[in-house]
């Protein structure tokens, strides 16, 4: 039975429908990723920011629209976002699914990089900010070059197992029809009629594709690390 498989995953260029699943999957991610980074600073920045006492209101609403964006994107699930956004959102326009899947996973890690990002913040001592104004300098100038740095050394593990949780969560880009690693694999299900060996292939693909970024991470992580020690 296996080596029937593998005739057929050769002869029939199963391998190439397996690539191009691989491609798409690692685009979304990628896509994602970028979208979600961004979105959660925003979502961040609208909870932390301080305006002058004129614009209180100003504040107060930006920090309630991000809370609830926060919660509803949380409280729902991917696969409801994404069928939304594909049918109510693009339904009437023509657009790439795997730009749907992009945005649609984008929105969503938004939500929860924000989350990864204010408990970064938060980890950082009141006392630091204080000192970045006695320097001189102003409340941005000490956000950005004293906070952030150290914020992100303390967020990058979460920050590595949201990214591995999306490579994973766009296995369900099938159900808008996105040819993934997990749409090739049904694909060779069906045709084949065998449904063992497809998803052993397509674990083997999500685990080497983990484990892979697991690895780079950990190594960006030990060089932030080792450099920290040597400046102390």
């Amino acid at each position: 039975m296996f080596s029937t498989f593998i005739e057929n995953f050769i002869t029939k260029k199963y391998y190439l429908l397996l690539l191009s699943g691989l491609g798409t999957t690692l685009t979304v991610t990628a896509m994602a990723s970028l979208i979600g980074i961004i979105l959660g600073f925003v979502l961040v920045l609208m909870q932390i920011i301080v305006l002058p006492k004129k614009f209180i209101w100003l504040q107060k609403i930006l920090n309630r629209i991000s809370i609830f964006y926060i919660d509803l994107i949380r409280g729902t699930p991917v696969m409801v976002q994404l069928t939304f956004i594909w049918i109510v959102v693009f339904g009437s326009i023509s657009v790439p699914r795997i730009l749907v899947g992009g945005i649609a996973f984008g929105l969503n890690s938004g939500a929860y990089m924000a989350e990864i990002i204010r408990s970064g913040i938060r980890s950082i001592d009141k006392g630091q900010m204080e000192a970045g104004l006695s320097m001189g300098l102003n409340r941005l100038q000490t956000f950005r070059y004293i906070i952030i740095p150290q914020a992100f050394k303390n967020i990058l593990p979460s920050f590595v197992n949201e990214i591995i949780a999306l490579i994973k969560e766009t296995s369900i880009l099938c159900v808008i029809g996105g040819i993934d690693i997990m749409r090739a694999g049904d694909i060779m299900i069906s045709n084949t009629g065998n449904a063992v060996y497809p998803l052993i292939i397509v674990a083997i693909c999500y685990l080497s594709l983990t484990t892979f970024f697991s690895f780079i991470m950990r190594k960006i992580e030990n060089k932030i690390k080792t450099s920290g020690d040597k400046i102390c």
